[in-house]
């Protein structure tokens, strides 16, 4: 079967979906260094909620990116780990995190613009 993202009803768009989420490629971008228990990754990723990380993350295993390891201890220790598959990503995601970094500011400063033109594109707010 051809695979076109671009088509409404390949089954690829999903998985792009999954892939394009911001939680994801940070979580897949802290467990590049390695394995890395679930409060490790909630105090890296500044902003994620219990909830969401445990969202990503079971996804993330679902799919095959991450494999999660618990180890018989007291309290239960629990690790999450890249797969082969899961570093199979980390490339064009890193490159991604990187232009976001990089490009932040003529962004915001586009926003900036375009946030404060004419709905119409003739006048700047401010001049009405």
């Amino acid at each position: 079967m051809i695979r076109d993202v671009y088509l409404k009803m390949c089954p690829c768009r999903d998985l792009l979906d999954m892939v394009a989420s911001k939680w994801t490629a940070l979580v897949i971008g802290d467990l590049e260094d390695g394995p890395k228990r679930f409060g490790e990754l909630k105090r890296r990723l500044e902003g994620v909620s219990q909830k969401m990380l445990t969202q990503t993350l079971r996804t993330l295993e679902r799919d095959g990116l991450v494999t999660r390891t618990v180890y018989p201890s007291v309290p239960l220790r629990v690790e999450y780990e890249l797969t082969e598959l899961g570093r199979s990503v980390t490339e064009p995601l890193a490159a991604l995190r990187l232009w976001a970094q990089k490009n932040y500011e003529s962004v915001a400063e586009a926003r900036e613009t375009f946030d404060s033109a004419d709905p119409i594109g003739l006048e700047p707010a401010a001049a009405r």
